[in-house]
């Protein structure tokens, strides 16, 4: 498998611009090689507000960027693509845009069986996933289907939260909200990235990086937290 994944829990760090504080990763995701990147901004409503803010900063790194709502042909966009980069917002719009465009077939295939670079952030990194059932996004459109483009056999929780003990916020915390999740059958491991974690993808193998540490969720298992370095290939398997 070729895939090379970087899933990135924000776009933007307290006290930091947009993609600041994984500016160096990007640049080493994808190298000297890459010289345009297809920008996809179907979550967030305004694509040439989104489209200008990812373009400005991904220059600055030394890339040039086509955002596929420019182009008449996204499917012919993703086809041409030398990398893809995937914003976040609402998981719900973007994964609905996805599907209205026919591309999450084609990202899927460029990705594995091509090895075109894909990055996501926020919304981006989960639907790179199984599927959306672990965003945090409220659903403000309904896309057909929560299934989606599966570069990865688990899914992540982008923004994750620890509980905070001194809180008097009654609602679920977000540890609460992905047991939930795995209190229904055949559900997937969920990999909480906290804000500055992010998670790189390379063939069979995953590393977390980032300067945070990140919480696995498995079904009927003690939560786990991983520093950044750790080797988490064993998650690209379906033994876990």
């Amino acid at each position: 498998m070729k895939r090379r994944l970087l899933l990135v829990s924000n776009s933007t760090l307290h006290g930091g611009g947009y993609l600041e504080h994984c500016q160096q990763q990007i640049k080493e995701f994808f190298g000297q090689q890459v010289k345009r990147i297809l920008f996809i901004p179907y979550a967030l409503h305004d694509h040439d507000a989104y489209a200008k803010t990812a373009r400005d900063k991904l220059k600055s790194l030394g890339y040039d960027v086509d955002s596929v709502h420019e182009t008449a042909d996204p499917v012919q966009a993703v086809r041409r693509a030398e990398g893809i980069f995937i914003g976040g917002g609402n998981t719900f719009r973007l994964l609905k845009s996805l599907y209205d465009n026919n591309l999450v077939t084609e990202i899927r295939t460029r990705v594995l069986q091509d090895g075109v670079p894909y990055m996501g952030s926020s919304a981006g990194s989960n639907v790179a996933t199984i599927s959306i059932n672990t965003t945090n996004d409220m659903p403000i459109v309904f896309p057909p289907t929560f299934s989606a483009i599966g570069l990865v056999p688990f899914n992540i929780n982008p923004h994750y939260l620890d509980p905070d003990p001194h809180s008097r916020h009654m609602g679920e915390t977000r540890e609460q909200r992905i047991t939930q999740f795995h209190e229904e059958p055949e559900t997937p491991c969920v990999l909480g990235l906290r804000e500055g974690s992010m998670l790189l993808v390379e063939g069979q193998k995953a590393t977390l990086l980032g300067s945070t540490k990140a919480r696995l969720f498995q079904r009927g298992k003690v939560t786990v937290d991983y520093e950044p370095g750790t080797d988490l290939s064993w998650l690209l398997t379906d033994a876990h």
